[in-house]
């Protein structure tokens, strides 16, 4: 089976997930940590990479596959000679230890399946020694520890460094595996109940997802995207991971393969924005407190992007043991990116923490003194190039987006004091600050012959983020350099009727060989300044083109390639999700009834 990123499905428990593929099998599976080692890395390589397939003996493909309405649970199913068999995945909320629970049941006739699982340690390079205890497959290799067992009893060996087994259940009869990852030092975890895991997780996942404010068009692709904004959380801290994998290629067979299991400051106020309207105050609450937390300190030393916790150090290394998702090699873990200066970041730190005292959320007693510090750093920092919002690795430019997010840090402060005049500052000072950013994008960033904003001064290159300008408020939508930009975008970076992020070809600016598709978060973005523009018809075009994009199961990763029909990128992307939610928020959100109460 040639398996497309779209093949896959995701579970998860808030604080790592798993990709299902369409023919059973979990190729991808990082324990105990999204950014931990994987367990299971097919996804990455082969089948001696890692993987556990349940499926019906001599079958491929499943028959149809779907979410429980409003969860996270997979139900999978094959339709045999011999009847139907139904396989559930699901990883139950934690208590400490996470597990992987696969249920068969069957539904119809009387099938046999087959279940073979290949634990590979460390990114599918160690075999770990498998043993026998207590009615357990167990596999440890140094710190990693697995247990396996069935509910009821079935026959499990070891066969070719693999762990199997086959059964046949009929109509009506269920078998249970549940796989649970410990520390090898520590005393076997607490068991779990796989059918009460399923039960509670089932309501657990309704109960959260009934919370959402949004009853307009689309509202399943909206809370498929929120329940998989969910799903991407790291619940001990509140961060969210850009995606659940690294190295899945922007081009298939290209170098374009980074780490995304890391949280991205440039996705904070997006996503505080899309919680917030939707109703999960809760979780949004959880995100600004992660977001305090990882850029204390020095403002000079801000990162655009940190760990689940808050990690500063995130280096960038290659595993050449696996060949790449289809042949696209390497495969990094880690992001060198992590290093680059990104003047947008202040911007969104800023405006994120301003949304949040605005939208009611708590403040907490440093939360100002802290924008104080980034917007004072801004004040002379502000005028030197960076490598802008795409973290591009062909040296830094004088981006116009990272000057327009500059603008809104100095926004966002003024507005604030003259709300809450008792906070300290110099709101004099801010306007000043203000009003040069503004003049000097409007006087740099600005090609009249064209009528467009430039990706940086003095080029004639364009850039997506440009399409924020009036989402941001630096220039009104109906001000004719925003029309003017969004038809230039529309005309120079569409892709197949999408977006892509900007001209991978042009010389020296994006400093990596090849290209890459569409950029869906773009594409959303390009609907959103169609409509702010007032051509509600074509965003909403737009828009429904965008949703057929979506797999079976609703999932969207990064990016799209229109000529070869396929996703493309980490997967799922949160920053695609976040977009979906807020576009349909833009294009619905006014309209009587569609937010509920909170």
């Amino acid at each position: 089976m040639n398996a497309r990123i779209e093949d896959y499905a995701l579970i998860g428990d808030e604080q790592t997930a798993a990709l299902v593929g369409k023919d059973g099998s979990i190729d991808w599976l990082c324990l105990p940590r999204f950014d931990s080692g994987a367990c299971f890395a097919k996804l990455l390589g082969g089948e001696d990479n890692g993987h556990w397939r349940i499926a019906p003996a001599g079958a491929d493909t499943c028959t149809r596959r779907a979410y429980r309405p409003d969860t996270l649970v997979l139900d999978t199913e094959w339709d045999t000679a011999d009847g139907t068999v139904r396989v559930t995945d699901l990883m139950p909320q934690r208590d400490r230890a996470p597990d992987v629970v696969r249920i068969v049941e069957g539904v119809s006739g009387r099938v046999t399946v087959r279940s073979t699982l290949r634990l590979r340690f460390d990114y599918g390079s160690i075999v770990p020694w498998m043993r026998r205890s207590d009615g357990h497959r167990v596999a440890v290799a140094g710190p990693d520890s697995v247990w396996l067992r069935s509910e009821p009893p079935v026959r499990i060996w070891g066969e070719d460094f693999s762990t199997r087994s086959e059964f046949t259940v009929s109509e009506g009869e269920r078998v249970a595996f549940v796989l649970t990852w410990h520390p090898s030092h520590e005393p076997r975890p607490k068991l779990v109940n796989p059918f009460k895991a399923l039960e509670t997780s089932v309501r657990d996942w309704r109960r959260w997802a009934a919370r959402c404010r949004y009853n307009g068009p689309y509202r399943d692709a909206v809370v498929r995207s929120l329940i998989t904004l969910k799903a991407l959380t790291y619940a001990p801290t509140g961060g969210i991971v850009a995606a659940a994998t690294t190295s899945l290629p922007e081009e298939l067979g290209g170098v374009r393969n980074w780490d995304y299991r890391f949280c991205w400051l440039r996705d904070s106020t997006l996503t505080l924005g899309a919680l917030l309207a939707a109703g999960y105050h809760g979780e949004a609450e959880a995100w600004r407190d992660w977001l305090l937390r990882a850029v204390a300190g020095d403002p000079a030393d801000l990162q655009i992007m940190y760990g689940l916790a808050g990690e500063r150090r995130l280096p960038e290394f290659e595993l050449p043991w696996l060949p790449g998702f289809g042949e696209s090699a390497p495969v990094r873990v880690g992001n060198g990116a992590v290093d680059q200066l990104q003047l947008d970041v202040y911007g969104e730190v800023l405006d994120s923490l301003y949304l949040a005292r605005e939208s009611g959320l708590s403040t907490k007693p440093h939360m100002w003194s802290l924008q104080c510090a980034l917007l004072n750093f801004l004040k002379t920092a502000w005028r030197q190039p960076d490598e802008g919002l795409w973290e591009v690795r062909g040296g830094r430019r004088q981006f116009v987006h990272s000057k327009v997010m500059v603008w809104v840090a100095a926004d966002r402060a003024v507005r604030t004091l003259e709300r809450y005049p008792h906070l300290k500052g110099d709101p004099d000072d801010w306007r000043a600050m203000r009003a040069e950013v503004h003049r000097e994008v409007c006087e740099k960033g600005y090609d009249p012959r064209r009528r467009t904003f430039t990706q940086y001064y003095g080029s004639r290159e364009l850039d997506a983020s440009l399409l924020l300008i009036p989402r941001v408020g630096f220039l009104p939508p109906d001000d004719p350099r925003v029309i003017g930009t969004v038809d230039a975008i529309r005309e120079d970076l569409g892709h197949g009727g999408f977006v892509r992020r900007y001209d991978t070809d042009a010389v020296g600016v994006d400093g990596m060989p090849g290209g890459e598709g569409a950029f869906l978060a773009c594409s959303f973005w390009l609907a959103d300044a169609l409509h702010l523009t007032g051509r509600t018809k074509e965003a909403r075009a737009l828009f429904e083109r965008l949703l057929d994009l979506a797999n079976d199961v609703g999932l969207l990763s990064e990016e799209y390639d229109p000529e070869l029909g396929r996703q493309l990128g980490n997967y799922p992307q949160a920053f695609s999700h976040i977009a979906l939610v807020n576009t349909a928020l833009t294009l619905f959100g006014d309209e009587e009834g569609v937010l509920g109460a909170g």
